[in-house]
């Protein structure tokens, strides 16, 4: 099976400082939903993993969540795709889950509802948290410039420095769906 996971803000849509707290605030980022359709197209199958730490703060609730990814797989359907499964954390720091990235929770129920081992299975994120999950879980880190990932870069270059940068989840894409003659040399 080829599988590929995606954080959610910052690579699929726009992120805030603030959280995304309502379908008005989800704006997808130019290109992502696209991208996600040529990944679905080449056989792919895609699923996100994300932290939503703003309902254990009480910014908005589960209704609100489910609402916002209604807005996004509609908008992906509108274009051609489809996200197999959303995978989310509602926990902040504090409660100390097994669920919240870094730990891997949420992966080990990826793992087990697409029965499969998610070993180097590619895992695109814009933070360093998501870099860290993406080792811990033996999984094949991938950092983005969108969101947070110009800021993760520049503050956490040495424990980037291996980790393949791409502006944003579509240039990723269209370089792993390239001929090998033509794809990024890291």
């Amino acid at each position: 099976m080829k599988l590929i996971i995606l954080d959610r803000d910052g690579v699929i849509n726009q992120d805030s400082d603030d959280y995304i707290k309502s379908p008005e605030e989800w704006i997808p980022i130019p290109g992502s939903l696209e991208a996600i359709a040529r990944l679905n197209h080449a056989d792919y199958h895609v699923v996100v993993a994300t932290n939503q730490s703003g309902i254990g703060r009480g910014y908005y609730d589960l209704e609100t969540l489910n609402q916002i990814h209604q807005k996004m797989h509609k908008r992906l359907t509108e274009v051609g795709g489809v996200i197999e499964a959303v995978f989310f954390c509602p926990h902040t720091p504090d409660d100390h889950c097994h669920c919240r990235k870094p730990a891997i929770g949420m992966f080990q129920a990826i793992a087990e509802r697409m029965r499969c081992s998610l070993k180097n299975v590619p895992f695109i994120g814009d933070t360093l948290t998501d870099v860290t999950t993406a080792r811990v879980a033996a999984l094949s880190p991938i950092l983005v410039r969108t969101g947070k990932g110009e800021r993760t870069l520049e503050k956490s270059s040495s424990a980037t420095a291996d980790v393949p940068v791409f502006d944003n989840l579509e240039s990723y894409v269209t370089d792993l769906l390239a001929p090998e003659s033509n794809k990024k040399d890291y």
